[in-house]
């Protein structure tokens, strides 16, 4: 699934003049967190978080040194405190690679850019959120999740399909998980479709499969 239907486009950007000030407005007003900076042409420069924001300001508490570099902020550019070494993605990645990027670099958004570095997008965690709860059916009318214990017998996903389908029993996503640590069962995620779980549980059992009790 590509990053580039669930992007937040076209992206609120800055250009590297704009005053620390401006971009902090900018991000408060908007309830963004991360603003890329951008040349003429909407090429990538740079990132500026809320973070980053955060540090460049002086403590609540102002002595005179505090006065006084809360008054060269008034004029200085975002492009004194923006990171240049920034992480971005193209707009064929999945959210696949937006996951792995996203958790590598402990960020929160990640600019998308074409061939020539110009930003198409934000890719943030929760567009990521939202793209995974498309992905496996979150909040459809009458969906549930149940898990298996798969006992290793042969082809379970091919056996549950056809005992649902046998039974008319609507089912939208299968999902096999090795255990993570030594010892753990390996388990099987079932998304359903009914309001008649009793049905489900019914032929489950009936077809050798054994659910998980937490």
């Amino acid at each position: 699934m590509e990053i580039k239907k669930y992007m937040s486009a076209p992206p609120v950007t800055i250009s590297p003049e704009i005053t620390i000030p401006a971009a902090r407005a900018l991000l408060k007003s908007h309830h963004f967190r991360h603003l890329p900076v951008v040349d003429k042409e909407g090429g990538l420069l740079g990132m500026v978080t809320d973070r980053d924001l955060r540090s460049a300001y002086p403590s609540s508490v102002l002595d005179q040194d505090n006065r006084q570099h809360l008054a060269e902020l008034e004029h200085k550019p975002v492009s004194a405190i923006m990171s240049q070494a920034v992480h971005t993605l193209s707009t064929e990645a999945s959210i696949d690679d937006a996951l792995l990027l996203l958790d590598r670099e402990q960020v929160g958004a990640l600019p998308v850019v074409d061939g020539q570095n110009r930003v198409l997008g934000i890719f943030s965690v929760r567009d990521l959120m939202r793209a995974y709860r498309n992905l496996f059916g979150l909040g459809e009318r009458g969906s549930a999740m149940l898990v298996i214990i798969d006992d290793g017998s042969p082809r379970p996903l091919s056996r549950l399909g056809a005992a649902l389908e046998a039974a008319d029993l609507h089912f939208t996503r299968l999902l096999k998980v090795k255990g993570q640590k030594a010892g753990e069962e390996n388990l099987i995620y079932l998304r359903v479709n009914t309001c008649n779980l009793p049905a489900v549980h019914k032929v489950l059992a009936a077809a050798g499969f054994k659910e998980k009790t937490w």
